[in-house]
């Protein structure tokens, strides 16, 4: 049952990943781009240059896109961790301590959620293990046809 369960963890990861990055952007997308309400409900959108709320959109949205597709995961899934660890402490901590009384338990969780996919990457389904089997691909091609020199 262990090994099955192991042989899962890389799909398990890239699912996590991919719900994580979708929720994350929609995040942006709606502060940014007024869809789904948009930012006041009504299809409005954070004023550009805002801060912090227009860069935390920014990041959400661009963030949560590579993590979504498993592109640049470990460094998009760092800086969105970054942005919510501010979020939580610049915006919800002020308010009150524990994320229940301030409404802050979405920036804590995706905070944690991204910091753990800096460490474990993207899993199974990603971009990123495309373009590492390639190039692990081209390295190993490229260090057949160079000479061993003693």
């Amino acid at each position: 049952m262990t090994g099955r369960l192991n042989s899962a963890q890389p799909y398990a990861l890239g699912m996590f990943r991919i719900v994580v990055g979708l929720l994350f952007a929609c995040h942006g997308a709606v502060d940014l781009l007024g869809l789904l309400g948009g930012a006041d409900g009504n299809g409005g959108t954070v004023e550009t240059g805002t801060w912090p709320g227009w860069y935390a959109a920014l990041i959400e949205l661009v963030g949560g896109t590579l993590v979504l597709l498993g592109l640049g995961t470990r460094a998009a899934a760092f800086i969105s961790s970054g942005a919510m660890a501010y979020a939580y402490f610049k915006v919800h901590q002020p308010q009150a301590l524990w994320p229940i009384e301030n409404s802050g338990e979405g920036a804590a969780m995706y905070c944690w959620a991204m910091f753990l996919l800096v460490f474990t990457g993207s899993g199974a389904l990603g971009l990123d293990r495309l373009f590492t089997k390639h190039s692990s691909a081209n390295g190993e091609r490229e260090a057949e046809r160079t000479p061993v020199t003693a």
